[in-house]
């Protein structure tokens, strides 16, 4: 089995820009790029898990997802990065129109992104990561066995007061990477 760093994507690996789909306005956190490439040298999988409720809003459309992570991904090239899968909840539970106005299994906190990702890459969650801006992220990877990791980029600085104790918190993705690396 391999492991894996699940990586937020808002906030986490680009700047907060709320219901972000246009590659003209992505831009990535400093040192996200050479984070990513650390990752990809050590050995782990990457694997983007972000949740897009503005798909369920009617914001964007689900190809619209796809043309924005194309566009990181041609981004990351540059560096020597990649990612191995990006997955997204499309969904939300009181906004939107069917289908995508539903509770669902992937929207984060819950572990439904990363239970797919484990079954697609053959990842062992309980020697994965999660590295988010928010408490949903720490939620799934908990819920999975995966050690989260809380950055302080994007929502991270508000959102550290809600998180369980003892969950390890960053300055930024760089920092959480250089955590995962010393460690794994």
């Amino acid at each position: 089995m391999l492991q894996a760093v699940f990586l937020d994507r808002d906030g986490t690996i680009n700047v907060e820009r709320d219901y972000l789909f246009r590659c003209e306005e992505f831009e990535f956190i400093s040192g996200a790029q050479q984070a990513i490439k650390k990752l990809n040298d050590a050995g782990f999988l990457v694997i983007v898990v972000t949740n897009q409720s503005g798909v369920a809003r009617g914001f964007y459309s689900e190809q619209q997802v796809a043309v924005l992570h194309e566009f990181v991904q041609s981004q990351l090239k540059s560096y020597g990065a990649h990612v191995d899968g990006f997955y997204y909840c499309p969904h939300h539970p009181d906004k939107g129109q069917p289908p995508y106005r539903q509770r669902c299994r992937c929207r984060k906190g819950e572990p439904g992104m990363l239970l797919d990702a484990a079954r697609d890459f053959n990842i062992d969650l309980t020697q994965s990561f999660i590295v988010g801006d928010k408490l949903a992220d720490v939620e799934a990877g908990l819920a999975v066995g995966s050690v989260p990791i809380l950055v302080r980029t994007g929502h991270g600085e508000s959102e550290k007061d809600k998180i369980p104790s003892g969950t390890r918190v960053c300055a930024d993705l760089l920092c959480a990477v250089d955590m995962i690396c010393s460690k794994g």
